[in-house]
């Protein structure tokens, strides 16, 4: 199997043998439409787009527009492939769909949009898209996820370096977070055996809380560092664990225990130089 991989910033890309690199912004609809012809990928598998709820406040109509728009030029370039699978990776904060008026941040809504919009084109064009929603993906690599920003904050404080007290809203909140190793293999699964216009959690099934989270990290570090807390109680819609039922079904089941995926985060920020700037 030959994988086409298509990158923003070749600069920032830890390149693998055997996979071929393209220069795209994927707001680019002519670049999208070319590559796609020049490729003719059989799957594709969608994980563009932006992340970060705190940032999608300052820039929400860039968190539309980066959530929404590539998807629907790579739909619009599949329109000549009609046999080609696209999953396209959504996330289990977006807002369900009969409730997109009542959306409680801008990156929620752009992933509530964006599933609005691919089930939609399933439907309008009978295009073979599968829609996965993962829980709070964590591991070694670039992230603005808990756990990252966290394991960046202890790796600086073991460099002598003394950032404000890092901020965590509530030991009590609690979420399902999943190693983004098995969430790549679950989405191998879905390219493979998923319904078309079916949407699957990528889930681990356990819920921990954030104060939990954060001994687990502290120990595996072999740190103390300074932490500020927020209030005692969950915050209002802080869990949302379900099970992968689906996916188990077709064989996939997380096989990366919490506490080497905790200390793969802590090793990557120690050793990957220009990460903990």
């Amino acid at each position: 199997m030959q994988v086409a991989a298509l990158v923003r910033d070749m600069k920032r890309v830890l390149k693998v043998d055997g996979i071929q690199y393209y220069s795209c912004d994927l707001l680019d609809h002519s670049r999208v439409s070319d590559l796609v012809k020049r490729i003719a990928p059989d799957y594709i598998l969608h994980l563009g787009g932006k992340n970060s709820v705190s940032e999608s406040w300052d820039m929400p109509l860039l968190y539309i527009q980066s959530n929404l728009m590539p998807m629907l030029y790579l739909l619009e370039a599949m329109r000549a492939r009609p046999d080609c699978i696209m999953l396209v990776v959504g996330s289990k904060i977006s807002v369900e769909l009969a409730s997109l008026d009542k959306a409680t941040h801008p990156y929620g809504l752009s992933k509530g949009l964006q599933k609005a919009v691919a089930l939609s084109w399933r439907k309008l064009f009978n295009q073979k898209v599968i829609l996965a929603e993962p829980s709070n993906l964590i591991g070694p690599g670039r992230s603005t996820g808990f756990c990252s920003l966290l394991g960046r904050y202890v790796v600086q404080s073991e460099l002598g370096r003394t950032p404000i007290p890092f901020r965590i809203s509530s030991r009590a909140d609690r979420r399902d977070f999943l190693d983004v190793r098995d969430a790549v293999r679950a989405y191998g699964y879905l390219l493979l055996s998923g319904s078309f216009g079916e949407v699957y959690p990528v889930c681990s099934g356990i819920e921990r809380s954030l104060g939990e989270i954060t001994d687990k990290m502290l120990f595996v570090a072999d740190q103390n560092v300074p932490l500020i807390w927020g209030d005692e109680r969950p915050s209002a819609g802080s869990s949302f664990s379900e099970q992968a039922a689906e996916i188990e079904g077709f064989g996939w089941y997380p096989q990366i225990p919490i506490i080497q995926s905790l200390g793969d985060v802590i090793e990557y920020f120690r050793t990957t130089e220009g990460e903990i700037r």
